[in-house]
Formats: structure tokens, sequence, C-alpha cells
């Protein structure tokens, strides 16, 4: 069998690049890249720099494109189908005049994975979102992943997850993402992984199961967890192939969905892991401006031990930092008053806790607006994120005057910063300055691409990007699982 990838919403490649890593035997045979709120299309130029576009079967480039207007059909056959798709409302309901069958919200982007898994009939996928994925909606505890583990049961795939902590396994990130990893039940993977299966007893079947986790399935290989798991079972799933089915697990389904677990054979298995920690790689290790700290044995870290200085642009200024010389955590609006703006323009007030006055507009039953006055409180977050901890998990707002943006005291300089673009792409594994240029579009006056050029890439698109990643170290992990899965198939 072929090691191909097609990868979609493929950002600037952290999928491709994980398997590269790995062995550039993995060839990626097609992508898809569209942002709709970036008229720039900065990830798409990023990601052509460095692989270069990638053609249909008529030859044409549409990776540029919104992916719901892409033809399927005309994606390259590949052996598995990767992407990091967004948490959202997966919901179907039935056409007003049921002529079309079941409709879903326009825009979401599960629909394209599944058209493109029906279309290419792969015979592995692995996917990533984030770990509410398992909870989500709030009023219908695990609706929207049953959605989608129905959809995989109707195209006859067999499925393992788990929510994973990439700082747990050597990832320089406290980062919780849910991996799902699928493959059709015609596999030698699957046939070899679950022989005999159907004719188990159900009891011999909870114990294989167990095993699976535990040990021989995909994740429990690369992703070590502690042996004292509680295994549970839920129904069998309905396979999604009708309207009806469909239809009927959006209004019903309901599951408390665990983080590790699998579908085998359209039956659901969910258990709650523990994951072995392995040494993780603490923040101070990725700073530019490491090598003059002796406390941290460099050689260890040796792939970011290259010295950039650190640009002026990055130090935050003083009159930014703290609004009094004592450096309080928490402020009272009800003792002190209300805030300033310089008061509220430091850094020291947004990680700071707080109790402040709100109003609240609200109407009474004759229509009258009425003002309710209540307290907002929420409590101090660190204010410098430690030398010695992997990083917290970056957002797409890491730079910004934001609660969640990292700060640290520079090794060297020992001024307050923020993270620069090299050490976000850092805590993400990617390669330093992998987004610093991305390949853009020269346009002729019809507005048709006539060349393209690399261009410096705004650091607040930077920071985005690497936002919106995974942890590429632990896709090259998975590489290795599936590569040896790939090496047995026929």
């Amino acid at each position: 069998m072929e090691k191909t990838i097609c990868e979609l919403f493929a950002g600037v490649g952290g999928f491709r690049l994980g398997f590269e890593n790995y062995s550039k035997e993995w060839r990626t045979v097609w992508f898809s890249q569209w942002e709709p709120s970036d008229k720039d299309q900065w990830a798409h130029g990023c990601y052509l720099r460095h692989f270069g576009p990638s053609y249909d079967l008529d030859g044409e480039d549409k990776t540029n494109i919104d992916i719901h207007e892409v033809d399927k059909n005309k994606i390259p056959d590949h052996t598995i189908l990767v992407g990091g798709f967004p948490c959202q409302d997966y919901s179907v309901a039935r056409s007003l005049s049921n002529e079309k069958g079941i409709e879903g919200k326009k825009g979401v982007l599960w629909w394209d994975i599944r058209d493109t898994l029906a279309a290419k009939k792969a015979p592995f996928g692995l996917f990533e979102n984030v770990d509410r994925l398992l909870k989500s909606p709030s009023k219908q505890r695990g609706r929207d992943f049953g959605i989608i583990l129905s959809c995989l049961a109707g195209l006859d795939y067999n499925v393992e997850w788990r929510v994973i902590n990439a700082a747990q396994y050597g990832g320089p990130q406290r980062r919780r993402r849910v991996f799902i990893f699928i493959y059709k039940k015609n596999t030698v993977f699957s046939q070899e992984l679950l022989k005999g299966f159907g004719r188990m007893s159900q009891a011999n079947k909870m114990k294989h199961i167990e095993k699976l986790l535990i040990q021989e399935g995909f994740f429990a290989q690369q992703f070590p967890i502690q042996s004292n798991i509680k295994l549970e079972e839920t129904l069998k799933i309905k396979k999604g192939k009708t309207n009806e089915d469909l239809v009927d697990v959006t209004k019903n389904f309901k599951f408390d969905f665990k983080n590790a677990g699998c579908m085998i054979n359209d039956t659901i298995y969910t258990a709650q892991v523990t994951e072995i920690e392995e040494e993780e790689i603490p923040l101070g290790a990725i700073l530019q401006n490491n090598s003059n700290y002796s406390e941290y044995n460099v050689q260890k870290y040796k792939q970011y031990t290259i010295k950039y200085p650190v640009e002026d642009k990055y130090y935050i200024a003083a009159d930014k930092l703290y609004y009094e010389s004592t450096h309080k955590r928490f402020y009272n609006e009800y003792e002190e008053g209300t805030p300033t703006p310089e008061i509220k323009g430091t850094w020291q007030y947004l990680k700071g806790g707080k109790k402040l006055r709100r109003i609240k507009r609200k109407k009474d039953e004759s229509s009258q607006e009425e003002e309710f006055e209540y307290t907002f409180s929420e409590g101090a977050i660190s204010f410098l994120d430690e030398w010695n901890k992997s990083a917290r998990t970056m957002l797409t707002s890491e730079s910004s005057f934001n609660r969640s943006t990292h700060i640290v005291k520079d090794m060297v300089t020992g001024q307050i910063r923020i993270l620069t673009p090299i050490e976000a792409e850092r805590i993400q594994g990617f390669d330093d300055n992998w987004t610093e240029y991305a390949s853009m579009p020269i346009k002729d006056e019809k507005g048709d691409v006539i060349a393209r050029e690399d261009k410096v890439m705004p650091d607040r698109k930077r920071y985005f990007m690497m936002g919106n990643a995974l942890v590429v170290p632990m896709i090259t992990r998975m590489a290795k699982a599936i590569d040896d899965i790939v090496k047995q198939e026929k």
C-alpha cells in the first residue's frame, strides 16, 4: 500500500510536517487550505512556500477555494485522510421539502471530511479537534461526537480516540486535543487487531477492548497509559446510512464520552484513562535567549539552542507592566474606585484578580427597561510564565493584550516581554521561522494569479497560525504507528 496523504484544513502544514519528519517516504497528493476571514490567505501561502502546489485529477489547482465547492471525486486517491477540523454544531434536520433528505448547517466542515471519505474510501484517517468535542453541546452531552461516529459507522470504519496532552509526552506545551484514528473494517490492521472478536462472549469482548486501549491499540502503543481503567459500553450506534438514522441521533443521542475509547463494529466503548507522564520540555528550554542560563542543560534540548537576539519590539514598556509599585494582584472597585484607562492598560491589572461593578439592562413585563447592578469577579492568573514548566495552551490571540498571552522574564536581559514568533513556533514543534515568509500571489487586472512572490508574514498572522496549529511532534509519533500499519497492508 502506498504511503500517500490527503490533508484537509491544512493550515501551515502541521500534519504533513509531522509525517515527513518521521519518513520522507510519505507523500502528500493533495491538500486544501482556505480561510474565509483572511483576504490574503497567508496560511495557504506559507504552505505553498514549504511544499509547493497540488493538483486534482483534472490537473487543476483548487487547494485555495472553499472546500464545499471542491468535487471530492476529483481528489487524488490516498491511503490516509488527515485534518484538524473545528468543533461545530454537526446536527442535521430533514429538509422542508424532504426531497433532499437531510440538511446540515452551512459551513460545518465535518461534512466535507465525511464526503471525502465517502468519495475516496481511504483505508485510514487521522483527525484532530478540541477536547470539548466529546462533551458538546452542553444541553445534549456527546451528541456531536455521536453524529460523527454514526457517519463513520455508515462508511464501514472502526474508530479509536484519545485526548492527548502534548506536555505529558515530551511536548513543550500543555495542550489537550482529541485525536481520532479511523480504519476500514476490511483492512489487515482491523482484521488482525480484532481477530475472532465477533465470536467472543460479551465478557471476553470487554477484556479484548480493555487490552486494546491499554496496550495494543493505535494510541496505546505511542502514548502509554496506566492500566487502572474503568471500561464502559454504550448502545450499538445506528449506522447513519439513512436519513432517519442521523436525524434520530441529532434528536436523541446523549452519552458521557470519556477521554479514550473506540467504536468497534458499530458499538462504542469508552474509558477514562491516566497518561504516563514523560519528561516535559520546560518553557525555559525553548526561549531564544537561553544559552547563558546555566540551570538548563541546553545540550539536552539542542534543537532549541540557536540563539537569536530578541528584538526590542517584543519587550513590554514599564508603564504597561504595573499600575503600582507594590505589584498587587487584586483590584477591588468598591474600595479603590473605577479603574482608569491607564490602570486597565497594564498587564498587572489584566492578569490580576478583580471585583468590579457591572450594570445589566433588562426589560420588565411592560417592556420598560430596568437596570440591575451585579458584581463581576475573576481570580488572578500567573503574571509571568515560569521557565521550569511547559508552556500553557497557546491561542490565536497570542501576543495581543489578553489574559491568555504568555509573558516571560528574558533569561539574558531580565526584562519582561511577550514570546517571539520563533518561540511560538517552537511551542508547537515547528522549525524556527517556519512562518516567516509566505508565497503570495501576484494578480493581473482581472484578478487572475500570474505569479507568486515571497512576502514577510506579519507577526500578528504568525501568532495566529501557531495558535491554530497542532503540536507537530505528536503527529510524528502517530506517523510511526501508521507507517508500521501501512507496511502490513496489501
